[in-house]
């Protein structure tokens, strides 16, 4: 078996350094130090031709933790659900009125970024409740 190899999430957006942003201030990341490297998918450092330095951004965890998040720019605009979505965890280990106050406050502070509220989804038999929310460009994501 491979041994585990570290990920990177990509997004196509409309712009970049707009959406990395966003999820800077969503996650507590930080944009790298140079940008050189935020502007590369593969975060080699290596400068771009000048016309992509400007169709892609990155952010990453300070920490170390968690995966690099790429954002690049793509011509069409989204047209269909995400496939794939990212949950931000501001509620685990809570239940009942106590996850909802949490996940109403965290909504409140990503609407004041540009997030939108799409719908709550109650807890029922097998899941905690979450909030469904959009990025500044569309893309889904829970507040779990």
């Amino acid at each position: 078996m491979a041994p585990v190899r570290q990920v990177q999430v990509t997004f196509d957006c409309a712009e970049p350094e707009r959406v990395a942003r966003f999820w800077c201030e969503v996650l507590g990341y930080v944009v790298p130090p140079s940008l050189e490297e935020s502007a590369t998918p593969d975060g080699s450092g290596q400068t771009p031709p000048s016309e992509q330095q400007v169709s892609a951004f990155a952010c990453i965890d300070p920490t170390g933790v968690g995966p690099r998040l790429y954002f690049q720019r793509v011509p069409e605009g989204k047209v269909a659900k995400n496939r794939v979505h990212l949950d931000v965890r501001v509620g685990t280990g809570l239940v009942g009125e106590e996850r909802l106050a949490v996940l109403e406050a965290e909504c409140a502070q990503l609407v004041a970024l540009g997030a939108v509220r799409v719908r709550l989804l109650l807890a029922d038999e097998e899941n905690e409740s979450c909030l469904v929310m959009q990025d500044v460009e569309g893309n889904e994501f829970c507040l779990d």
